[in-house]
């Protein structure tokens, strides 16, 4: 039974060691300066931040934030769909394919008419 789990524990002692053997030269030849402001200041793309630690996104954010993962969530269950489009049944699958995108659609439309896209 070991046996089949060989190749993994060997993989597994590899990566371990070797990433022990890079931890250990990084500890021991590595750059020992620590503690400069520069380098623990928060940067994006090169420039330094100007938004304070304190800076708190609006509720409109997060309200976008949520519907993005919700739809994209829901657009997610189509791909077994798109793997099952060549069973004998097709037909039925197209008109749940087409109500399920019209339900969508309701949706978004529902989410915009009510402004939960608008950014304030």
């Amino acid at each position: 039974m070991l046996h089949g789990y060989l190749p993994v524990l060997v993989f597994v002692g590899i990566g371990v060691t070797i990433g022990g053997a890079f931890a250990f030269l990084n500890h021991l030849i590595g750059n020992k300066a620590r503690g400069r402001a520069t380098k623990s200041d928060p940067y994006e793309c090169g420039l330094p931040s100007e938004v304070s630690r304190t800076f708190r996104f609006g509720v409109s954010f997060y309200m976008i934030a949520m519907l993005f993962i919700l739809f994209d969530i829901e657009v997610v269950f189509l791909y077994p769909v798109g793997v099952l489009i060549n069973a004998a049944d097709s037909v039925f699958i197209l008109v749940e394919v087409v109500i399920f995108i019209a339900l969508l659609l309701v949706a978004l439309i529902y989410v915009w008419r009510r402004g939960a896209l608008d950014w304030r």
